[in-house]
């Protein structure tokens, strides 16, 4: 065959300008943003072009599918993120979710911080540059009895802070069974590393004893670290140094004694069924001369690393000048304040909605699932059965592993497998995130907001327009 010929049948060929395509595109969709259209178009055209290098058999998409495929990465590009979701999942610090949503309060707090100038380091008294994370600190220490405290952007920061400034250059001794991997492959061994820290690994995966620690002590042991083991247990044949043998051990060799909390609050749940080694003031006084936390599970407040501990340590994390680096921008500070302010006015937990959701007691819950049960039933019209389930929930955002809370379930099974339903529910305007157990689309009742009853309901209503009949 002459080659001109091959060219002159070459499906991609056939396809549209990029411009044409973005046109095309504005005159179906005028709703979409005028910016997404043409790079939109570029992918989509780049796309078809690579399926049909790949298949030179193949046949080019029609104009109509071209369009629509169009608009749907116009959609994407164009699209708020991140967006508001329902999570219905029956996780309540859903890490890929953004753990805890924050107060109205501490919203409205943000907007606030974020519209107008601000004292942010402005001392109005003196008229003179001021602290900015100075009204934040005392109000940790007025929470956790702690002589001094800190905040920066994260946990992991918080750690490296520490690390860096208090042990750079010299030794750590954790257990073996302490060196946990959470989400993102953040290591606690690599933490170490990159803060210019030699790593001592002592006792075994399983089981750690103090004589561990004591023969590991030496001329270069800077500190102890203590690292909770945020999203897995240890049961069996197992043993761990409690925190008040490790801190008498780090006082009678002058070594301070640092716990990786992972996950603190600093409100005493334990009364409430929650583990007492949640709760930091406590660590404090059973020794811990530092413990670090994050301020975006328990707590309640925004992404934040808090340290809190003893004045002399926690100075010196203040002055180094990684500090700098890893400090709290104007937003953060206005809402972990507004959190701090909540908690120590005692309405913290009538007001900071993951601790409503966890202390929320299963018998209003399950009120609460037979009312959205009705309406889910109504609004699927009839095309879904609908149940109720009792069930559990955990905490998760490595808080509290093992640890399951009484819950109760809405169960829909449609005529569609549940996994074609769940994604339907995605794909609502606002999307609702559940999960797939036994052929259900399951909605957990206790980790959906005041607010997500009606999103909800919509998604499903929507989900159903277009389910098999």
């Amino acid at each position: 065959m002459d080659p001109n010929e091959k060219v002159k049948l070459d499906a991609r060929r056939s396809l549209p300008a990029v411009d044409w395509l973005a046109r095309a595109v504005a005159q179906r969709r005028p709703d979409l943003a005028g910016w997404a259209l043409p790079e939109a178009a570029r992918r989509v055209l780049a796309a078809e072009r690579n399926r049909l290098t790949g298949d030179p058999e193949g046949v080019a998409a029609g104009e109509e599918e071209l369009v629509r495929r169009g608009a749907a990465a116009a959609a994407a590009l164009a699209r708020v993120q991140p967006a508001r979701l329902v999570n219905a999942t029956g996780v309540v610090l859903h890490t890929n979710l953004g753990r805890a949503p924050l107060a109205a309060g501490a919203a409205d707090a943000v907007a606030e911080a974020a519209a107008h100038y601000s004292d942010l380091e402005f001392d109005l008294a003196s008229g003179r540059r001021g602290d900015r994370g100075a009204a934040v600190a005392g109000k940790l220490a007025l929470l956790s009895g702690a002589e001094s405290a800190l905040a920066v952007n994260n946990n992991a920061a918080a750690l490296f802070l520490t690390l860096g400034t208090l042990a750079r250059g010299r030794e750590v001794i954790v257990s073996r069974g302490e060196l946990v991997e959470i989400g993102g492959s953040f290591r606690v061994p690599e933490i170490v590393e990159r803060a210019g820290v030699e790593l001592v690994e002592v006792g075994t995966t399983n089981r750690t004893h103090l004589v561990d620690y004591e023969r590991a002590l030496g001329p270069r042991t800077a500190l102890l670290l203590k690292v909770h083991r945020s999203n897995f247990e240890l049961r069996g044949f197992t043993a761990e140094v409690a925190l008040p043998e490790l801190a008498q051990l780090g006082r009678a060799h002058g070594v301070p004694v640092v716990e990786d909390l992972g996950s603190g609050t600093l409100v005493d749940l334990s009364a409430h069924g929650l583990p007492a080694e949640s709760y930091a003031p406590a660590r404090l006084r059973l020794g811990a001369d530092l413990v670090c936390f994050s301020g975006d599970k328990l707590l309640g407040g925004p992404q934040a690393g808090i340290v809190l501990g003893r004045s002399r340590f926690v100075d010196a994390l203040r002055r180094d000048p990684v500090a700098r680096a890893l400090r709290l921008d104007k937003l953060s500070l206005a809402a972990l304040d507004w959190t701090l302010e909540s908690l120590l006015a005692g309405r913290a937990e009538r007001e900071i909605p993951v601790l409503r959701q966890l202390l929320e007691p299963a018998a209003r819950l399950e009120v609460r699932a037979r009312r959205l049960a009705e309406r889910l039933e109504k609004a699927s019209g009839a095309w879904l059965e609908v149940s109720l389930l009792e069930g559990s929930t955990l905490v998760g955002g490595g808080s509290l592993p093992g640890l399951e809370l009484g819950s109760w379930l809405v169960a829909l099974r449609g005529s569609a497998p549940a996994e074609e339903l769940a994604a339907r529910l995605r794909a609502a305007v606002v999307p609702v995130v559940a999960r797939v157990r036994d052929s259900l689309v399951l909605i957990d009742v206790r980790t959906l907001l005041p607010d997500d009853e009606v999103a909800v309901e919509a998604a499903v209503a929507g989900a159903c327009a277009a389910l098999p009949r």
